[in-house]
């Protein structure tokens, strides 16, 4: 069988994993925001107790914990000093981390935009009452999606391009080889 022809695919980067795009994030945040909007315009009086503030102290820490551990791991890919070495498998974990926290930072980003959105539309003391988890809730959210860009973006191995130069210039400089 020639590489077209074979049932896995010609492209071997085809499975490759890249870094989150944007824009995906958008999609799933503004189609959580539409959900929810539908869902508390539909059901907030009927079914919905008042916002609850425990999803919104766990995103705040989750995004605390990985801004931590993009600072730390940072830090310890480029080698400064007094910090050990950076265990692969570690950073490959944080790498799918990074990923899964973006895009479920993004989902709850949608869903506490389009809460928020509808809040500020009711004026009842309920909705008047729910505003303030509702907004935590958004600062949260993006907190998080900010923080997992951000571990992800740490964990990418700096180029070394004068290492690239220096190897290259040695190998023309060596004798006996033109």
């Amino acid at each position: 069988m020639t590489q077209a022809q074979s049932p896995r695919g010609g492209d071997p980067d085809r499975f490759r994993m890249g870094p989150t795009r944007v824009s995906t994030l958008v999609v799933a945040a503004l189609a959580a925001a539409a959900l929810a909007w539908l869902l508390v315009s539909a059901f907030y009086y009927d079914v919905v107790p008042s916002l609850p503030w425990l999803p919104v102290i766990t995103l705040a820490g989750l995004a605390v914990l990985e801004a931590y551990a993009a600072l730390n791991t940072r830090n310890r890919i480029e080698r400064r000093p007094g910090r050990d070495p950076v265990n692969p498998l570690l950073v490959a974990r944080f790498v799918v981390l990074a990923k899964a926290s973006a895009l479920a930072g993004a989902i709850f980003l949608g869903f506490y935009a389009g809460i928020t959105g509808w809040l500020f539309i009711e004026d009842t003391n309920a909705a008047i009452e729910d505003r303030p988890a509702a907004i935590a809730g958004l600062v949260a959210a993006l907190a998080l999606v900010a923080a997992a860009l951000w571990l992800e973006r740490s964990c990418r191995v700096p180029e070394q391009e004068d290492d690239e130069d220096r190897a290259g210039a040695d190998r023309e400089n060596r004798p006996g080889q033109r």
